[in-house]
């Protein structure tokens, strides 16, 4: 009978043994990095499709699709966005590949050039502070809440608006 429980007693180690493995595997596989793409997904063939002189925006348009955002001043710029970001659970994500498409047109219309640019030039902006600092004096909390009697109405002296 002694023989039993020590056989028992190996096999139960080594139960709890595998299962407490298995269940470190379960945990590390809960940490790993969850991966997004964001934007535009650029298709290299698709890409290699525009060309310059050939192609116009309308054509653009029907191979890429709509572009992420176009210029507002100057010359027309049509911008394709796109990158991928890794974050592990409760973790600011991380940039793991960015690129932007942009595709120059002419006066006419049509595709003057097509540049790419990747991570190398991503500006990372470190603000200052939780505040904007904005121009003027600071009001207090009775300022903001008794600062108009008076003003509504013409009482305050002044009177609407364009007299």
């Amino acid at each position: 009978m002694g023989q039993r429980n020590r056989v028992w007693e190996f096999s139960g180690g080594r139960t709890a043994r595998i299962a407490l493995l298995s269940g470190a595997l379960l945990a590390l596989g809960a940490c790993s990095s969850i991966r997004e793409s964001r934007g535009y997904v650029i298709d290299t063939t698709l890409l290699n499709s525009i060309q310059p002189g050939i192609d116009n925006q309308r054509s653009v348009e029907g191979t890429l699709g709509r572009p992420t955002f176009t210029s507002q001043y100057g010359e027309p710029v049509w911008y394709y966005i796109s990158s991928v970001t890794g974050r592990k659970p409760f973790v600011r994500p991380r940039i793991q590949s960015h690129s932007v498409l942009a595709v120059r047109f002419d006066e006419a219309g049509n595709v003057a050039t097509v540049d790419t640019s990747g991570l190398d030039e991503v500006v990372y902006l470190q603000p200052d502070g939780d505040k904007t600092p904005t121009l003027g004096r600071e009001r207090g909390f009775l300022e903001d809440l008794f600062g108009n009697i008076g003003q509504v109405g013409g009482l305050g002296g002044g009177g609407g608006p364009g007299q």
